[in-house]
């Protein structure tokens, strides 16, 4: 068992489980760029694990370019993003004006594309969840505006038919959920930007794709 303090994962191949133990450092800053990490004889004390594993972890890590092993000086960090990181750790990290951004962006598009792809069904959960956004925000019902709020887009980002925009929306309005709840003290900005939203849900009721696009980005820019 290795001795990282904190719980074990359940896994055979040790190699890896060093590897995800050294990134998770890495990306916490633990380790930065240009750092050298421990010595593998530093690294089997700290983890447990023979000379084999070490070098197998290292190996992994240099395959997602986070390290580099310089023959006879060490292994020294060389980046901490990394393409193998998960999107939902990757968020993690991120504050709020870059995940903001985001969901703007997703936002906008999505709606384009509910004007033309959405049925009936997409349109009933809309309103419906657009009425839940009025009444919260209106008896100033802070959390359950926000939700109903997340959930007005989400139901637009399923009316777009594009799976990868809809887990992408899904993911990003997850993580900015409890920094709305933070940020936000009342429910004010919700009851003013309502108008704006009744009128995107009908542009997408009557599959105007640009009309959609433009009240989207009229509530992305007051949302900013």
């Amino acid at each position: 068992m290795m001795n990282t303090g904190s719980a074990p994962l359940k896994r055979q191949n040790l190699a890896e489980e060093v590897a995800d133990r050294l990134q998770e450092l890495i990306f916490s800053g633990k380790y930065t760029t240009g750092q050298r990490l421990p010595t593998e004889p530093e690294l089997m004390q700290q983890f447990g694990v023979g000379r084999s594993s070490i070098r197998e972890a290292v190996k992994i890590l240099a395959n997602k370019g986070l390290v580099k092993v310089q023959q006879g000086l060490g292994t020294f960090v060389i980046s901490q993003i990394g393409g193998g990181e998960p999107l939902g750790q990757r968020l993690q990290r991120a504050d709020f004006e870059e995940l903001n951004e985001v969901r703007l962006l997703l936002e906008v598009k999505i709606a384009e594309r509910a004007a033309i792809h959405r049925n009936n069904k997409d349109i009933e959960k809309m309103k419906g969840f657009l009425k839940k956004r009025f009444t919260t925000a209106t008896a100033n019902e802070l959390e359950p505006c926000i939700q109903a709020d997340i959930n007005f887009h989400t139901a637009i980002a399923e009316a777009s038919k594009n799976e990868i925009m809809l887990d992408l929306y899904r993911t990003v309005a997850t993580h900015l959920k409890a920094s709305f709840v933070a940020r936000y003290s009342n429910t004010d900005s919700f009851v003013e930007s309502q108008s704006l939203h009744d009128a995107l849900l009908q542009s997408i009721v009557d599959k105007d794709a640009k009309k959609a696009l433009l009240w989207a980005t009229k509530i992305s820019t007051q949302s900013k």
